[in-house]
């Protein structure tokens, strides 16, 4: 975050913190409120790029901001800026002898720059790693995301939709995935306590090595997703950083990569 662009105070609640009160950005970028999808977008890219969440990068800053400013009623829980929504996010990684330059942008402008030390053993003299994002990655990153969630149904059946799309099949593997997030979904159902709950990250965590086939997520993959979460959620809202936000932050990363 830029130490010209101080963050607008949290007791403003008239006005919607932008990428201008906390990025050095410029032109229409600058002007426009950070939303919950496009942190959500953010939050996948450095999953899967960095592995996870940076503490106080980007993803951390477009949170903050964006909850604020849904909080204060100034964007909707599911909006992109339009922005940020047509020209995405990228995070990207170019490793040389000894050091690693690593780039996060919004919109084509970069919000971060900075430099790693790499082992000094690495030959490549540059090497960008930029891949399309598949279903099983964006299930793994919502373990890191929303791990802490307790499974409910809706989560259960985006889980299901998710393993659907990412093998092609509408059976369900037994013990994988789908079946294990039902099973917890129905254990919790018999429990107050959160603490006594399984949570996403026990069903998802190596979610890649679980599913018996994985694929890029698409834009179709992302709304079917979506779709069965919204279903089984009372609220009628997926979750924050959960597993319709990730798979979706996912397929919009990939519209940028050739999958």
């Amino acid at each position: 975050m830029s130490k010209e662009q101080p963050r607008r105070p949290l007791d403003e609640t008239e006005e919607p913190i932008n990428y201008g009160d906390v990025f050095n950005v410029s032109g229409e970028l600058s002007s426009k409120p950070i939303a919950p999808q496009d942190a959500a977008m953010m939050q996948t890219a450095e999953n899967m790029v960095l592995g996870q969440t940076q503490k106080g990068g980007p993803a951390a800053v477009m949170q903050a901001a964006a909850t604020r400013n849904e909080r204060a009623g100034l964007v909707g829980h599911r909006e992109f800026s339009d922005v940020a929504g047509d020209q995405g996010v990228n995070v990207t990684q170019i490793d040389s002898p000894g050091r690693r330059t690593i780039t996060e942008s919004v919109a084509g402008q970069v919000v971060r720059r900075y430099v790693q030390p790499a082992p000094v053993e690495q030959t490549a003299v540059e090497v960008i790693q930029q891949s399309a994002i598949t279903i099983g990655e964006a299930l793994e990153a919502s373990a890191q995301s929303a791990g802490n969630k307790a499974v409910d149904q809706s989560d259960a059946s985006a889980i299901q939709a998710a393993e659907i799309r990412a093998t092609g099949t509408n059976a369900i593997t037994p013990g994988g995935l789908a079946a294990t997030a039902q099973s917890a979904a129905t254990y919790n159902a018999r429990f107050d306590r959160d603490e006594d709950k399984i949570k996403l990250r026990d069903v998802l965590t190596g979610a890649t090595t679980k599913l018996p086939a994985d694929k890029a997520a698409t834009r179709q993959d992302a709304e079917g997703v979506v779709n069965a979460e919204l279903r089984n959620n009372p609220i009628q809202a997926t979750h924050p950083g959960g597993v319709a936000a990730s798979v979706s932050a996912a397929a919009r990363l990939n519209e940028n990569v050739n999958v």
